[in-house]
């Protein structure tokens, strides 16, 4: 295909404008030459006029290799809720589900368009989903899941972590104080372990704080992500999360991390697909102990979004302590400006200055000023090939470039704190923001 052959469908178009083949003809080859702007313009068009599943779908795609996925999935969402069962759709859903992180949406949809054509393989679905494009689940080894590659001994503990002096006490009370009086516990009856809910803006050390909980009471750390546990096949997501609180059963003490876990545990009410709901009440199972000891067994669950959570999560014997973890106080930013400097050419840095002007930046926020900084002085480096030593001004322009990431979720949490607040579990976030009740 070439621009002679566009000009030709165009010129036959002028005789014919209602030739719908030819205008489809016309769009799908734009499409082909990467013209997406005049492929959108026919395919819209077409889906004004016809309401075609095909022209929605070409119209879908053109959105798609724009990178505009939200405009994608509304389009390709309409088709399938129509009950059109086209594999294209299904596929094209499933990529751009991916492109948004909605792995387990991806999964339902990527396994629909197999059940429409049991022979398919996508190559860009396999790899990234871990399935085979066939009919039939993949076979795994009976210890892929119950071997220790999930196990970790960290070799960090409360003294490696700056401040939070408040969320290493909460923590001291629920987790760590059990496991040392464990015999004090079991003569009132009660069991070493539970779970322990974080949450706060990304990036504040959530992970970092899980796993130095672990390496204080000597116990293996266990780091578990959605993809760890989803599977396409009705019933595998479950038996995944099962073996992995067998593992953690069976190499107690353990801390068992459950890193975004809103993704895995979000309202059952907003769940369209069963399959998600059988996850969640699988967890819940999981979590109550009630078929499997989970004595000596520390849950801990880590979010961004705690109002995205099912309320049954924070039922007691489950989620029942949940600890905010805000941004890095000024003695804890000066500390991790320390900590991320050491090791590089630097002259005269006023740390103390630098923790003052950057106040609600996380430690994901100062990583970023420091490369800010440091991609400035590579650039007068290339010059000589002598490395330039960073300066307290460096830092302080790369902060004045990137703003605080927290901010942004300051603004949704205060909502919740204000209006959605009954039982006081977002106090924290008000007297953080420093608001009154």
């Amino acid at each position: 295909m070439n621009s002679n052959t566009i000009d030709s469908l165009r010129e036959a178009l002028k005789h014919s404008p209602d030739n719908f083949h030819l205008r489809f003809l016309l769009a799908e080859t734009l499409l082909e030459m990467n013209r997406l702007e005049e492929a959108e313009t026919e395919f819209s068009v077409l889906v004004r006029s016809l309401n075609d599943t095909k022209a929605k779908v070409g119209l879908a795609t053109v959105f798609y290799r724009k990178g505009n996925y939200s405009a994608c999935n509304v389009i390709l969402e309409e088709v399938i809720d129509s009950g059109i069962k086209d594999v294209q759709a299904f596929l094209l859903y499933a990529k751009a589900l991916l492109k948004e992180n909605a792995v387990g949406k991806a999964i339902d949809a990527y396994g629909k368009a197999i059940q429409l054509q049991p022979d398919l393989m996508d190559e860009e679905l396999d790899s990234q989903l871990r399935v085979r494009g066939n009919s039939q689940p993949i076979e795994q080894d009976e210890e892929e899941l119950t071997d220790t590659r999930f196990l970790q001994k960290p070799t960090i503990n409360f003294n490696d972590v700056g401040g939070m002096e408040t969320v290493k006490k909460e923590i001291d009370l629920k987790i760590i104080k059990p496991l040392q009086h464990a015999d004090l516990y079991k003569a009132y009856g009660k069991k070493t372990g539970g779970g322990i809910l974080l949450y706060g803006p990304p990036g504040c050390g959530k992970t970092f704080i899980a796993k130095a909980t672990a390496g204080q009471v000597n116990a293996k750390f266990i780091n578990v992500s959605l993809n760890d546990i989803l599977d396409m096949w009705v019933g595998n997501s479950e038996k995944n999360l099962h073996e992995i609180f067998e593992l953690a059963r069976n190499n107690t003490p353990c801390v068992l991390f459950f890193d975004e876990i809103d993704a895995l545990g979000a309202s059952r009410s907003d769940m369209k697909q069963s399959s998600s709901r059988h996850l969640i009440n699988q967890f819940l199972q999981e979590l109550d102990g009630v078929e499997n000891d989970n004595d000596g067994v520390l849950i801990i669950g880590a979010t961004n979004t705690p109002w995205n959570l099912d309320p049954a999560f924070r039922r007691p014997g489950r989620f029942d302590r949940i600890i905010f973890i805000p941004p890095p106080d000024s003695t804890t930013r000066e500390s991790i400006l320390r900590l991320k400097l050491t090791n590089k050419p630097v002259s005269g840095i006023d740390y103390e200055s630098i923790a003052k002007k950057t106040e609600h930046y996380s430690g994901a926020d100062i990583d970023a000023i420091i490369d800010i900084a440091i991609e400035r002085k590579l650039e007068s480096s290339f010059e000589d090939g002598i490395p330039k030593p960073l300066e307290t001004k460096d830092l302080v322009e790369a902060a004045k470039k990137h703003k605080a990431s927290t901010q942004e979720w300051f603004t949704t949490a205060k909502n919740f704190a204000l209006f959605a607040n009954d039982s006081g579990l977002y106090d924290d976030i008000l007297a953080y923001l420093k608001i009154k009740k």
